[in-house]
């Protein structure tokens, strides 16, 4: 199954594709990030997410598409654009007819260290044992995309 994880950004989207044919047998294909310009107004930046996130799908021809589910904190004005390049995420997926699955930070976390409030140096290194990758996967979102595409993969397949 070809998973494609994606952690949702206005700034930096990242985005990661596995394979896997068991729980054992997990690769990555593909990985990074789509950037937007800075300081742009924000319909522009939305339209280079649109435009980068239909080519990675088309590219990556994922069977489904791992997200993690939005979660406010302490800035809301960071998660109303979270939650604004997530939309888009959803309706790239929509468009293309793929199953979007949602996993909440504290999921993917418990997913791959087996503890809910992991941090981010341990999740790095669990993708790349996971993956058996030579060094940590950069920049950091592509690596958060991976956790979730990882994360699905623990979940659904047996």
């Amino acid at each position: 199954m070809r998973i494609l994880g994606i952690d949702p950004g206005i700034g930096t989207c990242g985005f990661g594709l596995i394979e896997t044919k068991s729980r054992a047998d997990v690769r990555a294909l593909d990985f990074g990030v789509i950037t937007t310009t800075m300081n742009a107004p924000l319909p522009g930046r939305l339209l280079e997410l649109y435009e980068g996130l239909t080519e990675i799908f088309t590219t990556c021809n994922p069977e489904v598409v791992s997200v993690e589910k939005l979660f406010f904190s302490k800035n809301i004005t960071t998660g109303i654009a979270v939650a604004e390049a997530r939309g888009l995420v959803l309706l790239v997926a929509a468009q293309n007819k793929i199953p979007v699955f949602e996993y909440t930070p504290n999921e993917i976390k418990k997913a791959l260290t087996g503890y809910g409030a992991a941090g981010k140096p341990q999740m790095q290194e669990m993708v790349r044992v996971t993956l058996g990758l030579e060094k940590k996967p950069r920049p950091d979102d592509a690596a958060d995309a991976l956790a979730a595409a990882i994360t699905h993969s623990l979940m659904k397949i047996s």
